[in-house]
């Protein structure tokens, strides 16, 4: 992701995404996305965006 530009320039359409997750992990995702939402003022939208790129280049998908 570039520095400082939103993650959702490109204009795409957004497409839900949906994991089955034990609710220790739900939860721990939950209070991580809210944390960063608060702590740098962005969006929920652009938390998961980065989290979910994060974990794909990881990876190397």
């Amino acid at each position: 992701m570039t520095e400082g530009k939103s993650p959702f320039a490109t204009g795409g359409e957004l497409v839900e995404l949906r994991l089955k997750v034990n609710a220790d992990l739900y939860r721990a995702f939950q209070r991580c996305s809210w944390i960063i939402t608060h702590e740098t003022g962005r969006t929920q939208l652009e938390v998961m965006h980065e989290l979910l790129e994060d974990f794909l280049v990881k990876h190397g998908c």
